[in-house]
């Protein structure tokens, strides 16, 4: 049986998913034509330097975004890439897998919590600079 910390924590988490994920169709729904963000620099607090496509301007954070949304919907990640990406990992988190089983759950899920949290900020941001480009008031 779950305890109520471990169903509230997935409650949690599922609304977190929804919320990214309604920001995300919010910004489709609302950016008619996504050709009018290309070579509208993005701003600082965008840090695309760790994603795998460069994100220089609006209109490939826009991609981005929705490329995510569709990874976390439907679950497409490909085996060779978290394989690869989990060998980096198991070198730096070494010490963490020695920890408490649930302790490292935490962790991850913190992580996640974040990760969702500014990919819906981001999204929302986004939506808010294509307001200001066409000229509509928020």
């Amino acid at each position: 049986m779950q305890s109520a910390e471990a169903k509230s924590n997935k409650n949690s988490l599922l609304l977190a998913l929804r919320r990214y994920s309604s920001a995300v169709c919010d910004m489709e729904q609302t950016i008619l034509l996504p050709s009018l963000l290309r070579d509208v620099p993005s701003d600082d607090l965008w840090d695309c330097a760790a994603a795998e496509e460069s994100c220089t301007d609006l209109y490939s954070n826009y991609l981005m975004l929705k490329a995510i949304r569709n990874t976390a919907e439907s679950n497409l990640v490909r085996l060779d890439d978290h394989k690869a990406k989990n060998t980096a990992l198991n070198k730096t988190l070494e010490t963490l897998l020695d920890t408490d089983p649930e302790a490292l759950f935490g962790f991850h899920l913190r992580g996640l919590f974040s990760v969702m949290s500014d990919l819906t900020k981001k999204t929302q941001s986004l939506t808010d600079k294509y307001m200001d480009i066409i000229g509509v008031a928020n």
